[in-house]
């Protein structure tokens, strides 16, 4: 009896051409989808919430980083976070923190309680509008009642806190380990040590955790959510770069807004991330669609296939 050889529906087509048209197809797709709809007013509440968040969320951490380090070390480090930020932002940033750095201890303590309740409530709407927005973007029909879309914001929020504070632990530690144990090796891999690298990795991963579990009541597919992660992180790299190149060179906003061109430098800095986030989510919406395309294909072709009975 011969041998049935592989099924020619389930041979993965390596045909380049194939691949271009599909890759833009759906790149095309998630375009559509996150321009086609009212995605700017999502941005907007994200933006918003971010931006009443940070200065509370930057008390408590130079109030629990004062703990451990000298005000010299806080300026370093706020220099070094601060450097993915435009011109005008950064200096916004290094000025804020440099003055919390060397307020007295009891001062900082104080407000960081107060810190952390406004703090706390700005992060969970913000998390609420960002998931509120990428259900919308993925067209979830069966939408989480008021409890739960609350307690998954939350837990959304808890667990970016988490990652954020791993990854900045194994950022500060492998430097400080590079110079106590002069790792020869690893001198020369400037890239390692840089906080655009570990910024990227904290993004890619927290982003592709949200489109798989976040973004809808059913798991999004890995493939999709590890790609949508991916897209953002390099599009938030990529707006950071140009947003930088626009407010700097092109648009001189300080003749324009004055006093305030530096909060509207930021905000502009910050909406322009807040779309890479939900391109992310379009796209790995729009890739889980092409997957489930795919599999079903073959088997509408063989229910034509079979013979009517009788």
């Amino acid at each position: 009896m011969a041998k049935k050889g592989p099924d020619p529906q389930h041979k993965i087509d390596l045909d380049p051409v194939h691949w271009a048209r599909a890759t833009v197809d759906v790149l095309g797709k998630a375009l559509t989808r996150l321009w086609g709809r009212d995605v700017m007013l999502y941005v907007g509440g994200v933006s918003f919430w971010i931006m009443l968040a940070v200065f509370p969320l930057l008390v408590i951490a130079v109030g629990l980083y004062g703990v451990l380090s000298t005000p010299e070390q806080v300026t370093e480090q706020a220099a070094t976070l601060a450097r993915m930020l435009p011109a005008d932002a950064r200096g916004m940033f290094q000025d804020e923190l440099q003055r919390l750095a060397h307020a007295p201890h009891v001062a900082v303590s104080t407000q960081s309680l107060i810190a952390l309740v406004i703090g706390g409530y700005a992060s969970h709407r913000g998390y609420k509008a960002l998931l509120a927005g990428l259900s919308f973007i993925h067209d979830e029909e069966n939408q989480r009642g008021f409890v739960s879309f609350n307690v998954m914001a939350l837990l959304v929020l808890i667990a970016s806190l988490v990652l954020m504070g791993l990854v900045s632990v194994l950022f500060l530690g492998l430097r400080v380990a590079a110079t106590a144990w002069k790792l020869k090796p690893l001198a020369g891999l400037s890239w390692l040590y840089s906080e655009w690298t570990w910024t990227s990795v904290c993004m890619l991963l927290a982003m592709s955790l949200i489109y798989r579990f976040a973004m809808s009541r059913e798991p999004v597919a890995w493939r999709a959510s590890i790609a949508g992660g991916v897209a953002s992180a390099v599009l938030a790299l990529i707006a950071s770069w140009l947003c930088a190149i626009y407010v700097e060179q092109v648009a001189h906003l300080g003749a324009t807004y004055g006093s305030v061109g530096t909060v509207v430098v930021f905000l502009i800095w910050l909406s322009w991330n807040v779309n890479a986030l939900f391109f992310g989510g379009a796209l790995a919406t729009e890739m889980e669609i092409a997957l489930h395309t795919r599999k079903i294909k073959p088997v509408l072709r063989r229910r034509k296939k079979v013979p009517a009975a009788g």
